[in-house]
């Protein structure tokens, strides 16, 4: 049976829910997308593009930061500010009024997916860069326009958005910078990808996850072959951890058939 056989028989159980996957094999060239042009709503998937972009940018990653809770709104330039409760990420907060080196923001803003620091990195990069950036590497469809927590201009429908095959394109560029894939192999949320696979296996991965919405987006390093890219984005889950199931099961499937193979 081939891998997308194998997939479709799993995303079958899953007709109720949107899901999308795009895999690519580093080892042997193949990929599979199922769905993968589906555009959602990208959540926290979108702080790789932030991550890859500041690279790419050749920004100095060394100069300070002051770490302030104040943007403006894509909506109307309105202020607003990132509620603690709803970061995961307390570190950043203790911060308020010292400087940050950006490289200590980015660090944050991918083992903690940490919405203060992103939107400070944001503020230095400018969303229309970052997108720049993603086309340049081949990735359409993903736009990258604001910050995070942007109440305004979420209820105007002024959201990253962002496709499964988009962020494999992104994932594709990652790998051959090393000091991204260190940084994305520390997160520190590894209920999705990692969890379907054996102890102690190296994912480099972004998670990301809002109302009904659940995506990871990862790089995964078996031991004695090359690595291969898998992303699996989700919506209509009701719960966070339906969603990590379903893309637990697919990582799970994705690993059998690529890695171990037919017994």
């Amino acid at each position: 049976m081939t891998l997308e056989q194998s997939l479709k028989i799993v995303l079958a159980a899953y007709a109720a829910q949107t899901i999308a996957v795009a895999f690519f094999d580093f080892q042997t060239g193949q990929r599979v997308e199922i769905d993968a042009r589906e555009r959602m709503h990208a959540a926290s998937t979108m702080k790789l593009a932030v991550l890859l972009a500041a690279h790419r940018l050749k920004i100095d990653l060394d100069q300070p930061i002051r770490v302030e809770n104040k943007f403006k709104s894509l909506a109307d330039g309105s202020e607003f500010s990132v509620d603690p409760r709803d970061d995961s990420d307390p570190w950043t907060y203790a911060q308020l009024g010292r400087e940050v080196p950006l490289r200590v923001l980015l660090e944050r803003m991918i083992v903690r997916s940490s919405n203060l620091a992103t939107n400070l990195v944001m503020q230095r990069l400018d969303a229309a860069r970052i997108t720049a950036v993603c086309r340049e590497l081949g990735a359409k469809d993903i736009e990258v326009l604001r910050g995070v927590e942007d109440g305004k201009a979420y209820r105007k429908g002024l959201n990253n958005t962002t496709t499964a095959h988009d962020l494999a394109v992104l994932l594709e560029a990652s790998s051959a910078q090393p000091e991204i894939v260190e940084l994305l192999a520390r997160q520190e949320f590894n209920e999705g990808i990692p969890a379907g696979l054996p102890a102690g296996t190296k994912v480099a991965h972004k998670t990301g996850d809002i109302d009904r919405i659940y995506h990871d987006a990862a790089l995964v390093y078996p031991r004695g072959r090359k690595p291969y890219v898998l992303v699996v984005m989700t919506r209509g889950f009701e719960k966070l951890e339906q969603g990590a199931a379903a893309v637990r099961e697919i990582s799970r499937t994705v690993w059998k058939s690529v890695v171990e193979g037919p017994r």
